[in-house]
């Protein structure tokens, strides 16, 4: 579109300066009377001012009175032969150079206006120049003499109203081209937010089948674990256990499904209870202390709860700790859990990063148990989703401390 003004701009230009090249040569027709003639007058004025028979002052006003005197006339002229067009049109002829021959005597020291119309230049479209000599034969005292002068000029000339002209005449192809911008735009937005909304489906996809592979590890070692043990000895206290964590399969199951609406289960104050069990069945070696101060009924997902008790606990396991502490208090509408180890510890770079997705500290992940990177993520996930918050204290090689605050209703 910038291209197409531009090449129509100058398209009118080089028609206009044409016209103008055309009537240029015939403004002593047009600024002055029959018979007389405005180059014997130059001649004459030059021919004076350099005898100095005449001022400066007289000189330059010559040129003057000549640009007032023909001043409306040119622009009249002007006017009439651009007027089908439209065009408003300033144009000026200025000498630049006079100087006298042989001596090559300069007349002025600054350029003078021959011609101007009303309309003044701002910016000139068209600027040409062109040089000249003139001379002629005067006879003084009989003697016979070539007065010769060379002068230089330059026309220039402007459309004060090219803009709204070319706008005029390409209207069309700017709506077109409006059209079809605005058409791309529209499609480039619209393909962008679908690919954003796709991307976005994916996301979540990506993010259950990391929480359930996730999950899926702590009930499948338990099942592990006690059937090996009704292996060796029959023990009935292990099938509330078994219980618990097909249970919890059953619920990780039931993500994958989410247009099927699976009841919520609250967590019931013995639950806590039953989650510390299961970590210490599971982690023979490891000392497990717990003090609960739950009596009631929560309204909280009874497996996300089990997901962030276990997720920190077994971090704590992974990261070489031998005695985890579980404090768990109900308070004023207000459920505080906190979970301590003497474990690796973190060290300060790392603990703006822990809970990133897939995020993993390389240098104390040492232990036998490796992991995804996923259990802090998912932990902090599910604070966020109850409006939670959590405070990280860790020093390294004395362990870490879990603070978290989750805010209910009655």
């Amino acid at each position: 579109m910038y291209k197409t003004y531009l090449v129509k701009e100058r398209d009118i230009y080089r028609t206009v300066h044409q016209g103008l090249t055309n009537y240029t040569d015939k403004l002593e027709d047009v600024s002055h009377a029959k018979n007389v003639s405005i180059e014997d007058d130059l001649q004459n004025m030059f021919i004076k001012y350099r005898d100095k028979k005449i001022s400066k002052k007289e000189f330059l006003g010559y040129f003057e009175q000549n640009r007032r005197n023909t001043e409306d006339k040119i622009s009249k002229y002007i006017d009439n032969h651009f007027k089908k067009e439209e065009y408003k049109i300033a144009a000026k002829i200025q000498y630049t150079s006079i100087m006298a021959l042989p001596e090559k005597t300069s007349l002025i020291d600054k350029p003078v206006i021959l011609y101007e119309t009303k309309n003044k230049l701002k910016k000139a479209g068209i600027v040409s120049s062109g040089k000249w000599e003139n001379s002629s034969i005067s006879t003084e005292d009989q003697v016979s003499k070539k007065d010769s002068f060379l002068v230089e000029s330059t026309t220039e000339f402007e459309i004060l109203n090219i803009k709204s002209i070319v706008f005029k005449e390409l209207i069309l192809l700017f709506l077109c081209c409006f059209v079809l911008l605005t058409s791309v735009l529209v499609l480039f937005i619209f393909t962008v937010k679908n690919l954003i909304q796709q991307q976005k489906q994916v996301e979540v996809l990506h993010t259950v089948v990391d929480n359930i592979s996730h999950e899926f590890k702590t009930p499948i070692a338990t099942l592990k674990i006690a059937s090996k043990a009704l292996k060796k000895d029959w023990n009935p206290e292990m099938l509330p256990l078994i219980d618990r964590q097909i249970s919890r399969l059953e619920s990780l199951m039931q993500q994958l499904h989410k247009d099927e609406k699976g009841e919520i289960s609250s967590i019931e104050s013995e639950d806590w209870d039953f989650f510390i069990q299961d970590l210490a069945f599971t982690y023979p070696e490891i000392k497990f202390d717990s003090d609960i101060n739950v009596t009631k009924e929560l309204p909280f997902d009874k497996s996300l709860m089990e997901t962030i008790i276990k997720n920190l606990c077994e971090n704590s396991v992974k990261y070489g700790a031998s005695l985890v502490k579980i404090n768990i208090l109900d308070l004023r509408q207000n459920l505080t859990l906190q979970i301590s180890d003497n474990g690796e510890g973190i060290e300060k770079k790392e603990m703006r990063n822990i809970f990133e997705k897939f995020y993993r500290i390389q240098s104390n992940n040492i232990h036998n148990t490796k992991g995804l990177g996923l259990g802090l993520y998912f932990v902090k996930k599910i604070i966020d989703q109850y409006k939670g918050k959590i405070e990280v204290i860790s020093k390294p090689k004395e362990g870490t401390i879990f603070k978290i605050n989750l805010p209910y209703e009655s």
